[in-house]
């Protein structure tokens, strides 16, 4: 997997998101992330991965991508991205869906980039 640049990383990270499968995630990101979700604060792998696996389970054939994705700052060693974020699945044998925004920062560490934190929120109103 291709992580020498991070529109590498975000690329496959909105691939293999959609697997379902967190272990495809986890090379991807950094084992010190911090996520940040409407549903609560997760830190570090084991907090971000329970976080994951709750949502994919309550929402079934839950399918996730990402659009307008704009790069707001590059260097060396950290780059950040903000986008609008999609979401589909069922809930209750309901189809539903939402969308929102996000922000994610990558950071680069013997280099790799991964990701440090993602932060996704609704819009506002």
């Amino acid at each position: 997997m291709d992580r020498a640049t991070p529109e590498a990383v975000m690329a496959a990270y909105a691939e293999l998101i959609n697997q379902h499968d967190f272990e495809l995630l986890t090379s991807l990101i950094d084992d010190d992330a911090t996520f940040w979700f409407s549903s609560g604060s997760y830190h570090g792998m084991e907090s971000v991965r329970a976080a994951f696996e709750r949502t994919w389970q309550r929402l079934s054939d839950e399918r996730y991508w990402l659009e307008d994705v704009r790069w707001i700052a590059k260097a060396d060693a950290a780059a950040s991205c903000i986008y609008s974020f999609h979401w589909q699945a069922v809930i209750e044998g309901q189809l539903a869906q939402g969308s929102g925004r996000g922000t994610t920062v990558l950071g680069k560490r013997r280099g790799v980039w991964r990701i440090a934190h993602e932060h996704l929120s609704a819009f506002p109103e």
